[in-house]
């Protein structure tokens, strides 16, 4: 399965970043940041409307290349401009063409809110979110353990980190919500085969408490799709590829945010 191949790649990449860079050398950089609460980016989630989270990405195991180019920077720059809730950026790099450093020179250019979007299977990999500058990391239920994403999503908590907690079925809802998941992503690609059905957020968004962040993953291509998820009390859409591939990025995140 193509997660089996990710996770895997994840576990050589990280054992060989943490010979480069070890996780106390790791924690020591990340404790002398000034302190960020995760409640602020709840709470920016929570504020009336239609939120975006715009994605940056190069390539992805289903489309292949999606851009030729990456303008990570510039891109960055014209979400800001749209005032996206928050900008996803890929740091996976052998399926996704991504790099951590595209996460930390934009938070190193641009004040934004910045999601680490990459396959996180150990502590270190959160403090590397927290050393690049990001506010949110993504934790995804199908490739840990309850105990695992219960210890991770701590973690992040006591990093100052938001979290994004993936589902994509009503049982890794229901996980999702034990661990005290604040803002859940149901994503409406099946990571184990990579097909598309948008119906996914609509059936599952009745499985999670109003009072919980719910954002929508992955097949949301148009307006009329974003005005479906809105009439069911989603909360917010991360959206990638069409993004990436429209002409102007900054008029479709103006009209998602003004349909709501």
């Amino acid at each position: 399965m193509i997660l089996d191949d990710l996770v895997e790649a994840t576990q050589e990449r990280t054992e060989h970043e943490q010979s480069m860079v070890s996780l106390p050398d790791l924690k020591q950089s990340v404790e002398k940041m000034a302190s960020i609460n995760p409640n602020d980016v709840y709470e920016r989630f929570r504020r009336p409307g239609m939120h975006v989270i715009g994605e940056i990405k190069k390539a992805s195991p289903s489309k292949g290349q999606i851009v030729d180019t990456l303008d990570y920077i510039g891109i960055a720059k014209q979400y800001s401009e749209a005032d996206v809730t928050a900008i996803s950026v890929l740091t996976e790099p052998k399926y996704f063409k991504g790099d951590i450093f595209y996460l930390k020179e934009i938070n190193q250019t641009i004040d934004a809110v910045t999601l680490r979007k990459d396959f996180i299977i150990n502590p270190y990999m959160i403090y590397q979110a927290r050393d690049a500058g990001s506010k949110i990391i993504l934790l995804i239920v199908a490739i840990l353990s309850k105990d695992q994403l219960k210890q991770y999503f701590d973690l992040a908590h006591e990093l100052g980190l938001a979290v994004l907690v993936e589902a994509h079925d009503e049982e890794e809802v229901a996980i999702a919500l034990s661990i005290g998941a604040q803002m859940i992503g149901v994503n409406n690609r099946n990571l184990k085969d990579f097909t598309v059905s948008f119906e996914n957020s609509i059936n599952l968004r009745k499985k999670v408490p109003n009072d919980i962040i719910f954002i929508a993953e992955s097949g949301v291509k148009s307006i009329d799709d974003t005005k479906k998820l809105r009439e069911i009390g989603v909360n917010g859409v991360l959206i990638g590829e069409t993004l990436m591939k429209s002409d102007n990025p900054i008029e479709f995140i103006k009209k998602i945010q003004g349909d709501a």
